[in-house]
């Protein structure tokens, strides 16, 4: 498998440390608020690559954090009248219905900065001990200047981040490029006990400690968004490596922006969605499939016409499922003989191009095309024995269970206010009297029953 490495800019042979496990750590949400379409991204794109190294064969320790103190979320509870703790609660419970809805899976840990504390003030004392670092009335700063690879994965030069507009101007900084790490305390804000006095951490140390902490000095993969390589991931490298000694990460991966109506999303402009929003009008897996329908690192465009079209791909995808589901059903006969072995032989091309895509730096715009052939030759199957049938749903399941798609299965079996309203269809339609015949079906379609008419019956598709 090739991945593409920010830190070196080009596409490189995956190996991990410890052969048969992989680790990876991605950054995970500030829970001070329901997350948005372009959080969505991240969440999805590095599920998919711990579930597609899970499918071949190797073991995932995967660690994704929450964020659950800094400046956002002290003002957010706040202004809620609550405490920062039960703004972050609330909100890790919301990230994991949204999350797993859109079907990501659940971390092997998903640590609270808080929960860290001891930690992170163990690793701010290291670098201080070292002199990477230095106190000012009660803060504590890094010295990017004593870190001569500064830079190294943003690629920008010295003097370009020195303008940056992200960097905190602070009159207490020996250098511009100085960033917090430990804030002293101010009134009315959580703080801990600390050497230099009580205070909170700064944002980029607490996955530092948190990587460290659960996955070792060194590890396989730190991903997560494009607007995290600078300045987030640039200091974790600085803080990590100062404090340890060797190199944080082998592997960086980041996914591209999303923007809407090909403009940027801002709560300025008003075209900034939660992914709960968008899943009252789409539906939380048609939000996943249009996220994998493009390159994890290209930007992609997020409008109502390209959610449709990620719809009705889905839509044709769950269609030729539920073909061979029903085939299965109302087959002629049981076991497959010589002939339907030789032509079940010749759908495994379809793992072996799949594959292919997503070893070419999870390529999953094309492996879902890949999904698409297959579904176009398996929609020209029939009569085809029930266990040829059913070997063939179990590969195709397969490749779709790596992106985690199609996950909606038929009812085994129809309700009985479903049953009845298709059973007073097809009495209409033997007496010929079509316009209540449609108008059961325009009912049962609102009701996301959808009915195909087949020389063999009617096919029943019930969607959730």
């Amino acid at each position: 498998m090739k991945l593409f490495n920010t830190l070196t800019r080009k596409k490189e042979e995956f190996h991990e440390i410890k052969p048969g496990t992989v680790t990876i750590y991605a950054c995970g949400p500030t829970v001070y608020d329901y997350f948005h379409i372009g959080n969505a991204r991240p969440f999805i794109t590095f599920d998919v690559l711990r579930r597609y190294f899970e499918f071949c064969g190797k073991k995932v320790r995967f660690v994704q954090n929450f964020t659950d103190i800094d400046d956002k979320m002290i003002k957010r509870a706040n202004a809620d009248g609550i405490t920062v703790k039960e703004l972050g609660d609330r909100f890790i419970e919301e990230y994991y219905k949204d999350a797993g809805a859109l079907g990501v899976g659940r971390a092997t840990v998903h640590p609270r900065a808080t929960e860290c504390i001891n930690d992170i003030i163990k690793l701010v004392q290291t670098l201080v001990d070292k002199g990477m670092a230095y106190e000012a009335d009660g803060d504590v700063f890094y010295r990017t200047a004593k870190f001569p690879e500064y830079g190294k994965l943003s690629h920008y030069p010295i003097e370009q981040l020195e303008s940056g507009a992200r960097i905190e101007i602070n009159d207490k900084k020996e250098d511009p490029l100085d960033f917090v790490i430990w804030k002293a305390a101010k009134p009315g804000e959580p703080s801990w006990d600390s050497p230099w006095g009580r205070g909170r951490p700064g944002w980029h140390i607490e996955c530092s400690a948190m990587a460290n902490k659960y996955l070792g000095k060194t590890i396989d993969i730190h991903c997560g968004g494009v607007d995290l390589i600078f300045p987030h991931h640039e200091n974790e490298i600085a803080q990590s490596e100062a404090a340890n000694g060797c190199e944080f990460a082998h592997y960086w991966l980041h996914n591209g922006h999303i923007n809407v109506d090909s403009k940027k999303m801002s709560k300025s402009l008003g075209n900034f969605f939660t992914v709960r929003e968008a899943a009252k009008v789409y539906g939380y897996e048609t939000i996943r499939f249009f996220m994998l329908s493009s390159h994890y690192r290209s930007p992609i465009n997020y409008s109502a016409d390209v959610l449709s079209a990620a719809k009705a791909g889905l839509e044709r995808l769950y269609t030729a499922k539920n073909n061979l589901e029903f085939e299965i059903k109302n087959a002629k006969t049981q076991k497959m003989d010589e002939n339907e072995q030789a032509a079940l032989a010749e759908y495994d091309i379809f793992k072996t191009k799949f594959c292919e895509k997503m070893d070419d730096d999870l390529n999953t715009a094309d492996a879902v095309s890949v999904l698409f052939d297959f579904a176009r030759k398996m929609n020209s199957e029939s009569g085809r024995s029930a266990q040829f049938n059913t070997e063939l749903l179990n590969k195709f399941n397969q490749l779709c269970g790596v992106l985690n798609i199609l996950t909606n299965d038929m009812p085994a079996e129809i309700p009985a206010d479903v049953q009845a309203l298709v059973d007073q269809r097809t009495l209409a339609r033997k007496n010929r009297d079509f316009a209540k015949a449609d108008q059961i079906r325009d009912q049962l379609s609102k009701m996301g029953v959808i009915l195909e008419d087949t020389k063999d019956g009617v096919k029943i598709l019930i969607k959730k």
